[in-house]
């Protein structure tokens, strides 16, 4: 046979040049690094970051950090968180039963006033009162805010926990008022009642009647979910007995 044949075919073959890779300069770390293992679908872990957002928007700074109106939260709790330690707190400072029931007093009447003309407004967008007309028919009116303009979600569950959570405070306070036989504070606590339940149902109302009046315009303009007029006709109904008014 020829050299042809008999030399393999493989010994003709070149092999490919191997790249070397060129030496670095500079020190060599000698730690190795953790290898990363990459699984159909998945991401790689990363570290985790020096603070997470979450844990920079916790606490009561990161609730004020994301008001759109601190200041008007602040003194929505404030006055509240008042009136109640000068009531629990005030036999420690002073025995004047006059002085500390007048202070509890005028604590309320601003958190009261606060509450519905200032913070419910601010924030979310929702006042009320009550009005006579010229016929002697009393009936309440709400003003909302204009939807195009929500209000902050903070400030919003904010001012809803404040203005349900401290009429069960005073009511617990007024049953251990009546279990202690403390006739002398139960007008004060009474008084405190009152002030945060009508609150809490005035601006329960005006909530409800600003949903139903959007509602009622939405369907109104023709988007009754597909009903049309009658869509319209249904949902006015269910604002007859209340005025409602929108500010910006």
């Amino acid at each position: 046979m020829s050299d042809s044949v008999s030399t393999p075919l493989l010994d003709t073959i070149e092999p490919d040049d191997v790249d070397v890779p060129a030496p670095l300069s500079g020190r060599i770390p000698t730690t190795p690094r953790t290898p990363v293992v990459l699984n159909p679908g998945a991401r790689p872990a990363q570290e985790p970051a020096a603070s997470a957002p979450a844990d920079a928007e916790a606490g009561i700074a990161g609730i004020f950090r994301q008001s759109a109106h601190p200041v008007a939260l602040f003194f929505l709790y404030i006055f509240r968180i008042a009136a109640i330690a000068v009531y629990l707190l005030c036999g420690f400072f002073t025995s004047n039963y006059v002085l500390s029931t007048v202070v509890v007093v005028v604590l309320l009447a601003m958190d009261f006033w606060n509450t519905r003309n200032v913070a419910g407004r601010t924030l979310v967008g929702l006042r009320y009162w009550n009005q006579v007309d010229d016929d002697g028919e009393s009936y309440w009116v709400f003003e909302s805010r204009d939807p195009a303009h929500p209000s902050n979600p903070v400030d919003s569950k904010m001012f809803w926990v404040a203005l349900y959570s401290f009429p069960f405070l005073w009511l617990a306070l007024l049953i251990v008022s009546i279990l202690k036989l403390s006739a002398s504070f139960i007008p004060i606590v009474a008084l405190a009642l009152v002030f945060n339940i009508t609150n809490a149902v005035g601006f329960t109302y005006a909530d409800r009647d600003a949903k139903q009046r959007w509602a009622n315009q939405l369907a109104g303009s023709g988007w009754g979910l597909g009903m049309g007029g009658i869509g319209g006709q249904l949902l006015a109904g269910a604002v007859k007995n209340s005025v409602g008014r929108v500010f910006r």
